[in-house]
């Protein structure tokens, strides 16, 4: 892609991202959209960033990671902890120096985590990360400053609707020019063939590490985004079905794509709320669809298919210029060609 295509593509994807906000604005303003769908939108959004998070670890990477709700619990209450502590701060870069910091910390644990277990080959990392998650989960309800069991409260709900869209449209776009960089190719190789990786001279070590830690970081600001929005945190908040869900959201959408992520997440976390009216068989259907994803789809919703705003433009363009050549080079009606002659 040259520059000047390049500049129209990212032309047009900003214009598309500038028009969703001024749809949501414009929802919320005029009120169709209750403070309840409002809470939905907030939980997509943090769940969106959760699931591309893990996509870049598990999907691209191809690393199975079970423990990114203890990640996304050290930046939830980093961040919680953090604007307790200054609340004389203006509320937005209170919130946003919270999500740095969570991010920083969530970032460190998952170096420590990852320099050893990235070494290993097989499912060693899934059982660390998993021990890990247990491990962190123990040591928030053992020490004060987290509130021990009894949870941390006042947390003020600073994760408005238009906070949570930018920070996930920002985190979806650095993730998406990071994997076609070449740091993404690596990684993907990877993936790919360790073999054939390392004897192109990629180190599998430090890619391997950085993917891990840039998903942990990644997953400590969607804590942070959660915990202010809640207000009240919790050790059970963050346990080994926290991690598993967001393992489903990652397989559903396609291991490998970040638009199947989004859509997955939005589903998943939209679909149990409409059938709330089916209380009795909710989960039910709920895991009746996702066996039946699994079986008829087991690459997941997208596989590797990421949309392209430009790519169904052009689609679109071609389409219609298409109808128009034929429209033109469509054959005269008989009876109105017969009609010229006899007035001839």
């Amino acid at each position: 892609m040259d520059r000047k295509q390049h500049f129209k593509a990212c032309t047009l994807n900003t214009a598309g991202v500038l028009a969703l906000f001024a749809l949501l604005a414009l929802l919320i303003h005029f009120d169709v959209l209750s403070r309840y769908h409002q809470g939905i939108l907030v939980l997509v959004g943090i769940n969106i960033i959760l699931t591309v998070s893990l996509n870049l670890a598990t999907g691209f990477l191809g690393q199975l990671a079970l423990g990114h709700a203890g990640f996304m619990s050290v930046g939830a209450y980093t961040a919680a902890i953090f604007t307790k502590a200054f609340p004389d701060i203006p509320e937005l870069p209170r919130l946003l120096i919270g999500l740095l910091l969570g991010a920083l910390l969530a970032g460190i644990f998952g170096l420590i985590v990852g320099i050893p277990a990235l070494r290993l080959k097989g499912d060693y990392l899934a059982i660390i990360t998993l021990g890990f998650g247990e491990i962190i989960r123990v040591v928030i309800e053992n020490i004060s400053i987290t509130g021990g069991a009894q949870g941390l409260r006042g947390i003020k709900k600073l994760s408005t609707p238009y906070v949570v869209f930018w920070v996930t449209v920002i985190i979806v776009a650095l993730l998406y020019c990071l994997i076609r960089s070449r740091h993404g190719r690596a990684i993907m190789a990877i993936r790919e063939d360790e073999i054939a990786a390392e004897s192109s001279g990629i180190n599998l070590t430090y890619y391997r590490t950085f993917a891990f830690t840039i998903s942990a970081m990644l997953a400590g600001v969607a804590g942070g985004l959660y915990a202010h929005h809640i207000s009240i945190l919790g050790a059970s908040n963050f346990g080994f079905m926290r991690s598993v869900e967001i393992v489903v959201m990652v397989v559903l959408g396609g291991m490998g794509s970040f638009t199947g992520s989004i859509l997955s997440a939005a589903t998943l976390t939209i679909l149990p709320e409409a059938l709330r009216s089916f209380s009795t068989y909710r989960m039910l259907i709920y895991s009746i669809a996702l066996v039946a994803m699994m079986i008829f789809k087991p690459s997941g919703l997208l596989g590797t298919y990421e949309f392209s705003l430009t790519r169904v433009l052009q689609k679109a363009g071609r389409l219609f210029s298409g109808k128009k050549a034929q429209e033109a080079k469509a054959p005269v009606p008989e009876a109105a060609a017969s009609g010229k002659e006899g007035k001839a």
